[in-house]
């Protein structure tokens, strides 16, 4: 093959292509990191040929789908397990039988604390009755008390008389006196009251004055007569054409009642607020309550023996 075909390496034989020339001029040194201006460094990358390219800031990942950061996915996630873990609620059978029980001991103490409220006679009741209930009771408990006092007194007269006999006639006598005053059957005379009650308009019914005379009783009278009429356990008073009749006789006001008994008693029961002046006075009736050292009730009542009743001593 001749030379036309092949050519001779333009570099002479023996060099290997890329090689330097040993006679070339050694080839300035790049810099390899930042240098400052001067050329030291911390010199600004790019401003030669050959350096490292500018440094790009970390860009924060991205968030859910929700647009939650990740700071707020763990809150998230806490709040979601606490809604896992309280609903829906896991009740036990010893959590349920519990329940059941306090709530059976709740209603059967409301049911309780309401029944002895409803169940209490003076619930809403005013002050004034309040006021006259207790004055009642009080003159009740000296009653009893006198009551008892007397009894134990006839009882040592008896122990001690020589003449035991004659002692219980004498009180079997003054018992019948007294039984004979509560029956109407005898008169009777004592300190008491004289109460008028005047009715210009016609307004006062049989009920006002029944309940003037179940005031007077709770207050201690032991004798009562209304305008000549003995007023006794089994009395009663009706509206009757236009008047009142008591038992089986008809009275017209002026009304006055006669009563024996306790005068520091009997009065202050009639005109304590809401008694009875005060209820005549609304009815545009007037009531007159005059203290008296003797009262005479004279008007009597027929003794009547009972169809039934028999006395158990017989």
């Amino acid at each position: 093959m001749s030379n036309e075909e092949n050519p001779p390496d333009p570099q002479g034989p023996g060099e290997v292509q890329g090689s330097p020339d040993p006679q070339s001029p050694p080839e300035p040194q790049r810099p390899t990191g930042p240098q400052s201006p001067q050329g030291g460094p911390g010199r600004r990358p790019g401003r030669f040929p050959g350096a490292l390219p500018d440094e790009t800031p970390a860009q924060a990942p991205a968030g859910d789908a929700s647009g939650a950061t990740p700071a707020e996915q763990p809150k998230q996630a806490g709040r979601q397990r606490l809604i896992a873990a309280l609903w829906p609620p896991r009740v036990t059978r010893a959590q349920l039988i519990v329940a059941l029980l306090l709530f059976v001991l709740g209603l059967g103490l409301a049911i309780q604390v309401r029944s002895n409220s409803d169940n209490s006679p003076l619930r809403g009741a005013r002050q004034e009755d309040l006021v006259r209930i207790l004055d009642e009771l009080d003159n009740r408990t000296q009653r009893i008390e006198d009551e008892k006092q007397r009894l134990q007194s006839q009882r040592t007269e008896l122990e001690s008389s020589s003449d035991q006999a004659e002692e219980a006639r004498k009180q079997t006598s003054e018992k019948a006196r007294q039984l004979g005053i509560l029956a109407g059957t005898v008169a009777a005379q004592g300190p008491g009251i004289t109460l008028l009650v005047n009715d210009p308009h016609k307004t006062v019914q049989a009920d006002m004055l029944l309940d003037t005379v179940q005031e007077l009783r709770a207050a201690g009278a032991e004798a009562i007569q209304v305008n000549g009429v003995r007023v006794v356990g089994d009395t009663y008073f009706t509206d009757e054409g236009g008047r009142i009749q008591v038992d089986t006789e008809k009275i017209s006001a002026p009304y006055t009642f006669k009563v024996i008994g306790k005068p520091t008693d009997l009065e202050p029961a009639l005109n304590i607020p809401g008694g009875v002046v005060q209820t005549l006075e609304k009815e545009q009736a007037t009531a007159t309550v005059t203290p008296e050292q003797k009262i005479i009730v004279d008007a009597l009542r027929p003794a009547k023996r009972p169809d039934y009743a028999r006395s158990s001593a017989q």
